[in-house]
């Protein structure tokens, strides 16, 4: 009598366990899906875009120049390899193949690679000027 409770109580914690998992992926997934700007209408509405070329392991310039405080879309390409965008400091991470919108404040900013793209990965550095 005693080992059909534990395989019961066993099974029902299995199925706990499972069912929790479940309601934690569909939680992630729908998080992930959701709430952010729409990339595509914010892109619209920029003054200028600027296209940034990554390949392994460099971006295309040194150096880009925006104009500070209008709208400008940073768009980045992917030439060769996986890779995304970021600038420190700032709320900006753009994967390969799309664009986000920035309005930034006059300055020098760093821009990397936010994606692990190998050895050269801490080499894809550049530098923003926003005047």
């Amino acid at each position: 009598m005693k080992s059909e409770r534990r395989k019961g109580a066993n099974y029902m914690l299995k199925k706990s366990l499972w069912l929790a998992a479940i309601a934690v992926l569909a939680i992630g997934i729908l998080a992930a899906c959701g709430g952010g700007k729409d990339k595509k209408e914010s892109t619209k509405n920029a003054e200028e875009t600027i296209t940034i070329e990554a390949s392994n392991f460099k971006f295309d310039k040194e150096e880009y120049k925006i104009p500070a405080n209008k709208d400008v879309a940073l768009k980045l390409e992917n030439v060769d390899g996986n890779h995304g965008l970021m600038i420190e400091g700032e709320k900006v991470n753009i994967s390969g193949g799309s664009s986000d919108v920035v309005n930034l404040k006059p300055g020098e900013y760093t821009l990397r690679c936010s994606v692990p793209c190998g050895n050269g990965h801490a080499d894809m550095v550049s530098k923003l000027v926003v005047e």
